[in-house]
């Protein structure tokens, strides 16, 4: 097929998609006849749309990506490809030729983006056109071949009322929400992989009053923040050279600067745990962000580790104390083993003199309440 596209002249990246469909459909149409191959119509079709998938998109992952139930694509290898559906992970029919052919569809996502991936920079973060995060790991550090995880990117963000009614949260809860984001209190969304922390944050921050001024920052950018008063910032990696990197970090310490009245870090997880937290204590109050953790309390700990492997340097009391009071609730979320996605705990941080990490529990899903817990009581 680009044998013939090189004899008509064609040029793939000028030319529109419809008369491409229409090109490759009629040359594998005469194909199939000269060959005498015996293939029915349907077939036919999905030859032609497999084809031109090839030649102008993703090859075997754009029926996935088109996919709107599908939230992650995991490739393993040519042949062991899974998809998530509901949270539930399961194999999916797809499949490619060898690892050459996957190799060749990752070059592909990553060519408008001038990023390289080979033997001495063997792993590469990009973005799809759409949004969707694009991680790939290549062999010698990948043992059985490349690797490809995607996450997709939705338009489609489940609102309040849709949380409520597929059982994510209780009204309560909602509203218990609702009340900690008007009320300007610093909030940090926690939960595992997958249990929708985008989703929660960008849910919450659609309460944020109207006359607020907000600076985003994101590694990828995700949040879709319905706000007249919106500033987005997203880090950089390093280029070729290795220089030219913009950190998380670097993003807070000059999001400080551009007067905003809440500050939104997509998801901490290295210095710029240290820049939020003061800025949470000095006045930006109703600032939020994402951590990956198993509990609120993992969740403090994980902060305490950040704090100290990135060179804040203070006694175990003051960086308590410094957590205890910048934080003032922790939202956790849980997914359960049938993939449903819901908020386990809020919880609202008391700090006092002898213990900066005390917590009170706003709300707890029934899911996960103990019916022989009697609070201590006999």
């Amino acid at each position: 097929m680009i044998d013939r596209l090189d004899e008509e002249g064609i040029e793939v990246e000028l030319t529109e998609r419809g008369q491409l469909e229409n090109f490759v459909r009629a040359n594998v149409t005469q194909y199939i006849a000269s060959q005498r191959i015996p293939l029915a119509t349907a077939d036919q079709i999905m030859l032609a749309r497999e084809t031109l998938d090839e030649i102008v998109g993703y090859g075997p992952l754009e029926p996935l990506l088109a996919d709107d139930q599908i939230n992650d694509i995991l490739v393993n290898g040519p042949t062991s490809i899974f998809v998530e559906v509901a949270g539930v992970l399961q194999k999916a029919q797809t499949r490619f030729i060898d690892d050459d052919h996957v190799m060749r569809i990752v070059r592909r996502i990553l060519a408008p983006l001038g990023r390289r991936l080979d033997e001495s920079s063997p792993m590469v973060d990009a973005r799809l056109p759409d949004g969707s995060r694009v991680n790939a790991i290549i062999p010698p550090i990948a043992l059985d071949g490349p690797s490809v995880s995607i996450r997709k990117f939705t338009q489609k963000h489940l609102s309040a009322t849709d949380l409520v009614n597929l059982g994510s949260m209780t009204r309560e809860c909602l509203e218990l929400l609702i009340g900690i984001v008007e009320e300007r209190r610093n909030l940090l969304v926690s939960g595992g992989t997958g249990t929708g922390k985008t989703t929660i944050l960008n849910m919450l921050s659609q309460f944020i009053p109207k006359d607020e001024r907000i600076v985003t920052i994101e590694d990828s950018a995700e949040l879709q923040l319905n706000h007249p008063h919106i500033v987005r910032l997203e880090t950089r990696p390093a280029n070729a050279e290795g220089t030219g990197r913009v950190s998380a970090r670097d993003l807070v310490v000059n999001a400080l600067r551009m007067r905003p009245d809440r500050v939104i870090v997509g998801e901490v997880r290295s210095g710029e745990i240290i820049e939020l937290l003061q800025a949470m204590n000095t006045g930006h109050e109703g600032s939020m962000s994402t951590i990956h953790a198993n509990s609120a309390k993992d969740a403090l700990i994980r902060i305490e580790t950040l704090l100290a492997v990135n060179g804040y340097d203070a006694s175990e009391r003051a960086i308590g104390r410094l957590i205890g009071s910048s934080l003032d609730v922790v939202v956790q979320l849980a997914r359960l083993p049938n993939g449903r996605r819901l908020v386990s705990e809020v919880v609202a941080m008391t700090p006092t003199q002898a213990n900066p990490y005390l917590m009170k529990t706003l709300y707890r899903a029934a899911e996960l309440v103990d019916p022989d817990d009697t609070g201590g009581q006999p």
